[in-house]
């Protein structure tokens, strides 16, 4: 009998402790929880999912590659908790979530850039600022326009999808909210970006440069073995040495002018799994990451060491 009492005492502490540990209880690092994810950001949100969820075996964050006029729809639903984004919510997003008395946080994680790509065979690969606006606004559509020595070749440009962070940095930054010219069209993603430009020697595309930045990926090897990133220069008179490709170092000075900022937005309003995310990528391990991916941290200080 005193053996059946002690057996039935260590099953009852042991389903005890299995009730407190449960998995996918909600907590920082444990639980489940839906993340949207701008489609030109997927090569870091990868990295940076892959090892939370090593870390934290009851962790489950199901994410959702979307563009990011959809992104922002998802969190204004609430089919998300948190969304990674290239913007900060707008002035119509505030005044809904306030309607109905919640405060997103909005939590600055990285700075990245858009790569200009173009074909291998292409003789040009740099440009200045003014060159790549009037590509855009359709005052150059000949490549002979930029370099009288090459013989005439349309330009086409190609950008990931309508309706995306890309898109509407071009709009804002560089078109001064004008139309895209015909020979512009969009992809169904950044990699399709990269398919195209390598099959097509006329054409020029842009990318997230988390693409093509981490240069230890293997993915990212293939990636730059197949297109030419394009240096860019701010005057239109720059000496070559003027002119700056997406590297973390020139996106840190400044140098390189295609730069924007990454946010994770949280409507979670409490201290719950995608809180712990938010925190873990925006923390010291969360910020390596970002820094061994070839963009900018946010929170950590960047050493820039130049040389001859």
């Amino acid at each position: 009998m005193k053996a059946v009492l002690i057996i039935f005492t260590l099953i009852l502490l042991n389903a005890c402790g299995t009730d407190s540990n449960k998995p996918y209880s909600d907590t920082p690092t444990s639980g489940k929880v839906k993340v949207a994810v701008d489609e030109t950001l997927v090569p870091l949100a990868g990295a940076q999912l892959d090892t939370f969820h090593a870390l934290y075996r009851y962790a489950k964050i199901t994410s959702y590659i979307k563009p990011e006029d959809e992104i922002f729809r998802y969190l204004l639903n609430d089919s998300v908790k948190v969304i990674m984004s290239t913007r900060r919510l707008n002035k119509s997003e505030e005044d809904f979530f306030k309607a109905k008395h919640l405060i997103p946080v909005t939590t600055k994680v990285a700075i990245d850039a858009l790569a200009i790509i173009v074909n291998k065979k292409n003789p040009d690969s740099l440009l200045t600022l003014h060159q790549l606006k009037s590509i855009l606004t359709g005052e150059i559509s000949d490549w002979k326009n930029i370099n009288p020595a090459v013989s005439s070749k349309k330009i086409s440009f190609v950008f990931d999808q309508n309706g995306s962070s890309t898109v509407r940095y071009l709009r804002d930054s560089l078109m001064n909210g004008k139309s895209f010219p015909d020979y512009c069209f969009a992809a169904k993603s950044n990699k399709e970006v990269i398919d195209y430009i390598e099959q097509h020697e006329q054409a020029i595309g842009v990318i997230g440069v988390s693409w093509i930045s981490d240069e230890d990926d293997s993915a990212v090897r293939g990636f730059l073995s197949r297109v030419k990133v394009v240096g860019i220069a701010e005057s239109d008179n720059a000496p070559v040495s003027d002119y700056y490709k997406p590297y973390q170092g020139y996106i840190a000075d400044k140098s390189y002018p295609l730069r924007r900022d990454i946010y994770l937005i949280s409507r979670e309003g409490r201290a719950g799994l995608g809180t712990g995310f938010v925190s873990f990528v925006a923390g010291d391990q969360g910020q390596r990451i970002v820094r061994l991916n070839g963009l900018l941290p946010a929170t950590m200080p960047v050493r820039l060491i130049k040389t001859n």
